[in-house]
């Protein structure tokens, strides 16, 4: 997938709870799951400012939607 890198570091605990969900949803690899997290993270923040700027509403709900499309 295009697109930007960015490096993180995740707390020992975090990290642990991470991988553990991303193993029992069956997503595998934590760093999958972070994207995942990430996006619906940005996700519900966008919604929030929707009602301020209501013709963006849609952007990252399509971005969500182009994600899943390519997992699959």
């Amino acid at each position: 997938m295009p697109g930007k890198r960015i490096e993180i570091e995740l707390p020992d605990e975090l990290f642990s709870q991470l991988s553990e969900v991303s193993h029992m949803l069956g997503i595998g690899d934590p760093a999958e799951a972070a994207v995942i997290a990430i996006a619906q993270w940005v996700s519900r923040r966008k919604s929030e400012l929707d009602d301020r700027d209501p013709q963006q509403r849609y952007f990252i709900n399509e971005a969500l939607d182009e994600l899943i499309e390519k997992k699959k």
